[in-house]
């Protein structure tokens, strides 16, 4: 290859990098987040499935803060995440911590949450179709909504939390 066509390309990396912050905002390596997508909307009306069959809406636990989660088994950060959701759960009873898996089985969810332990500390729903992750404008994992008693979503979360992380907002949604 010619000196050329590597500046070339390192011209083209860097031009592209570069658009990619200044549209983030942030500098390389700094966690990024959006927490007012989707705030002030209500949230989606949508039926999922629980790991026993059932169809659940998610609007039925509406009049409760709720804190709903995205996550696969793929996702690192996600997998990551559903122990100190666990632990959020516990510390925080008058909260409904919902998991949604996107679109996997439910062998491979729930396979994992026994693995780890905590497949009775959350409701862990499965959305074979991926609705729930398309209705809130998904792009990163995992995504994590606030929602208020009333089902509004006060904030929405791109990317991984840690526990003191989770606290802070949720302290917001009581």
């Amino acid at each position: 290859m010619s000196k050329f066509v590597i500046f070339g390309i390192i011209v083209v990396v860097g031009i592209g990098g570069g658009i990619l912050l200044l549209t983030q905002g942030g500098t390389p390596g700094e966690q990024q987040e959006v927490t007012s997508q989707g705030a002030g909307r209500e949230l989606a009306d949508l039926t999922l499935i629980d790991y026993e069959g059932n169809n659940v809406a998610l609007t039925d636990f509406v009049g409760k803060p709720l804190v709903v989660n995205a996550w696969a088994v793929w996702c690192p950060f996600c997998v990551k995440e559903l122990s100190e959701f666990s632990l959020l759960q516990k510390e925080f009873p008058e909260v409904v911590v919902i998991a949604i898996d996107r679109a996997e089985s439910l062998n491979t969810a729930k396979s994992y949450t026994d693995d780890i332990g905590i497949t009775q500390d959350l409701v862990f729903l499965l959305d074979p179709k991926d609705s729930f992750y398309k209705s809130i404008g998904g792009f990163s994992m995992p995504e994590t909504l606030f929602v208020d008693k009333d089902g509004v979503i006060q904030d929405h979360k791109r990317g991984p939390m840690d526990l003191d992380e989770m606290k802070r907002r949720v302290e917001k949604i009581l």
